[in-house]
């Protein structure tokens, strides 16, 4: 793999509402996606939030794993980061069955230099479009501020 790493961020709809809320179940899934995608775990926290929510996250040797969850809309929010050739789509698959979305999206960010991302385009499959594509920080836009 010619890419520093890839960072795949995944939403997913339509999710069992009592797994959404459950530490246990979504640190377990989170670390199984882990696993999933052949990555060293290192440290999982996982936290509940009141009324409802979990978010819990997973360092791996080889980056990390997030995820956010939202009961009352059924909807879980991941990011799986891998560095070192590792896959990370594995995993998205695992928290898909595991939340038992219904639906879900998904992106993949190519991480690395100018010169990783150009030739990573091996990685893309055929019906991926280009939203959006980096810019020398010189030429990058600036953010408002607050007032």
């Amino acid at each position: 793999m010619v890419t520093l790493g890839r960072h795949l961020i995944g939403e997913f709809y339509g999710c069992d509402h009592t797994l959404l809320n459950d530490p246990t179940t979504v640190e377990q899934a989170i670390c199984d996606a882990a696993h999933a995608v052949g990555a060293t775990v290192l440290h999982v926290q996982a936290h509940r939030f009141a009324p409802q929510g979990v978010t819990a996250t997973v360092i791996i040797a080889e980056s990390h794993l997030s995820i956010h969850t939202w009961p009352e809309h059924g909807y879980a929010a991941a990011d799986i980061f891998t560095c070192g050739g590792l896959d990370p789509a594995p995993g998205f698959r695992l928290l898909q069955q595991r939340l038992r979305a219904e639906t879900t999206r998904v992106q993949v960010i190519v991480r690395g230099t100018d010169e990783h991302i150009a030739r990573a385009g091996d990685l893309m499959p055929d019906d991926v479009v280009v939203l959006s594509s980096l810019a020398p920080l010189e030429h990058a836009p600036t953010l408002g501020t607050s007032s």
